[in-house]
């Protein structure tokens, strides 16, 4: 059957009035409104969760070289590390990562606007850097670091088998902690800002959040710049960050 054939006979729902329609869509947005209240208050209890401390040291590869799961900050707070499949084993390989972790960096949203909220975002394979440098000229995502493992940090965060974000914070002493992890279906709605900000342990930082007290905040769209308008010297967003640290006794 056809994909047309298959919209002939499509039980559709009835066509109505403008305001019949304008009607259905009020009530509709009530359900939004409690869905958009849930999400919310989702991600302020990811705030709340317990951190574990990372003892173990992890040897990552990257374009210069080897590095560790702390040079993978890139010097900020927060990082949230993908693990994508690619390498000899993958369909499509060596022309293309995973279909499903492709998808994924097809939507990641430019990176900027988490950096200016302390958060580096980075992606993680068994696939060599020479490899990887290909692939990511050759799909577009040239501005999403991307290493090699080298070790067992796959098994070790549960990432050996399936995808999946691990969200970490560097703390005082440069002492790292995992604080969050998302897969599965979860994955499907990572890559635009908020939904990284959403998984990280101090969130968006905007003054509406129900974060723990003392938290670094500011004020909503406040903070929002054109992507090639911020600066990380920019004095006020130090401050904000070492304030930051201060309050959660880092």
């Amino acid at each position: 059957m056809t994909n047309n054939e298959q919209i002939a006979t499509m039980n559709k729902p009835p066509v109505v009035s403008a305001e019949e329609w304008q009607k259905a869509w009020q009530e509709m947005l009530v359900k939004e409104k409690e869905l958009t209240r849930s999400r919310d208050a989702m991600a302020a209890a990811r705030r709340r969760m317990p951190w574990v401390a990372v003892e173990k040291q992890y040897v990552f590869e990257g374009p210069k070289g080897k590095v560790s799961l702390l040079d993978l900050f890139e010097g900020r707070r927060q990082l949230v590390l993908y693990r994508a499949f690619y390498d000899s084993n993958v369909y499509g390989w060596p022309d293309h990562a995973c279909v499903g972790c492709s998808l994924g960096a097809d939507q990641v949203s430019h990176l900027s606007h988490l950096h200016a909220r302390d958060t580096t975002l980075a992606y993680a394979s068994r696939g060599s850097q020479e490899n990887l440098a290909r692939l990511k000229q050759r799909m577009g995502w040239e501005k999403i670091p991307w290493y090699t493992l080298t070790d067992d940090f796959d098994k070790d965060f549960g990432v050996d088998q399936w995808h999946g974000h691990n969200v970490f914070f560097r703390g005082d002493k440069d002492k790292v902690y995992r604080t969050y992890f998302i897969n599965n279906r979860g994955d499907e709605a990572m890559g635009s800002v908020w939904s990284y900000l959403d998984v990280t342990p101090m969130g968006r930082q905007e003054d509406w959040e129900d974060s723990p007290e003392g938290y670094p905040k500011t004020e909503r769209y406040k903070w929002w710049r054109w992507h090639d308008a911020y600066s990380e010297d920019d004095p006020g967003l130090r401050a904000r960050i070492e304030k930051g640290m201060e309050i959660l006794n880092l």
